[in-house]
């Protein structure tokens, strides 16, 4: 069983992979989430991460995620022996408008607790930004529920360096907590960003800038994607790319998949194992979010937890794009 390790600035003692939960209640049903939770849980995990806005984009009812996961653990009765995240903040899906104000961040987290079935968060997300909102008010709120014992810890998904930098300087200022922890879209492949942003200019993918300010202030990355949804896997396995060559540019990630496929083979490790090895070893605390969906995937992601990929590894993967 992997040590756990606290998230810096925080109590949250937290297992070295965190499980995403998008895909409950959507790609799985109730018994088939209810067994990879199980599973996870059963190898030591500890850290669930969900959102209050997972399983809105299809028809039906909505935040399956969060009520799957609050169902589980009245269900398990082990709610003190689980790291709960989630996130709030997000635009409505059918009208794409930020809603990062106090009374948004209010209303989502109500539900989160509701559908959760607990009395507090763990770590909450802001699940977007809206830079033309001050940060004042917004980390102002969260300190207010941090306080009342809403939420234990804050951080930010899809926030740029110089928004998270002036919210570092205004909760030193104002002698609050501040975020302890960062969420962008980060992993071991070639990401095309302007296609990304193209789609979605609310996504923050992981660059140089978030790079620098995480290695210089040691701020808690937990970054989503971290597989890249599989990229490495199909790529070795030569199955259709059509869909992803569009965020994953393909030429790129095959010189990639060389890099890793070296490490992979010289060290009898997995693809996925080295993948996520690439984020365990960065030098500022990382914990990959992984989008598992059955426990048999679980398995082998969760051995990367026993990779320790040195500097020579981590430099001949960022070379190879």
């Amino acid at each position: 069983m992997a040590q756990l390790h606290l998230i810096p600035n925080t109590s949250l003692a937290v297992f070295p992979i965190c499980l995403g939960a998008a895909s409950l209640g959507t790609e799985s049903n109730r018994s088939d989430a209810f067994a990879l939770l199980d599973a996870y849980t059963a190898a030591g995990g500890n850290f669930i991460d969900t959102a209050r806005v997972y399983s809105d984009w299809i028809p039906g009812e909505r935040q399956r995620s969060e009520k799957i996961i609050g169902e589980w653990i009245s269900t398990r009765n082990n709610r003190t022996h689980i790291v709960l995240a989630t996130k709030g903040a997000h635009p409505d899906l059918t009208h794409p408008i930020p809603r990062v104000t106090p009374a948004d961040i209010d209303a989502d987290l109500t539900e989160s607790l509701r559908h959760l079935r607990t009395e507090y968060i763990d770590l909450y997300w802001l699940h977007r930004d809206d830079p033309i909102q001050p940060v004042g008010p917004i980390l102002d709120t969260l300190e207010r529920h941090r306080r009342a014992g809403r939420i234990r810890a804050y951080g930010c998904s899809n926030w740029s360096a110089a928004r998270i930098t002036a919210a570092a300087q205004y909760a030193t200022a104002a002698g609050i907590a501040g975020f302890c922890a960062n969420q962008p879209m980060w992993s071991a492949a070639v990401i095309d960003a302007a296609s990304i942003t193209a789609r979605d200019p609310s996504l923050i993918v992981m660059d140089e800038p978030l790079q620098r300010l995480h290695t210089e202030t040691q701020l808690a990355c937990i970054p989503y994607s971290s597989q890249a949804g599989g990229l490495f896997t199909k790529l070795a396995e030569n199955r259709s790319m059509t869909h992803s060559s569009q965020t994953y540019p393909l030429d790129a990630n095959q010189r990639r998949l060389s890099a890793l496929r070296r490490i992979a083979n010289a060290r009898s490790l997995t693809i996925t194992q080295v993948t996520l090895g690439y984020l365990l070893a960065q030098p500022f605390p990382t914990f990959p979010i992984v989008g598992c969906r059955t426990p048999q995937q679980l398995e082998d992601t969760l051995h990367a937890v026993d990779v320790h990929l040195n500097s020579a590894d981590l430099a001949a993967i960022d070379a190879a794009h």
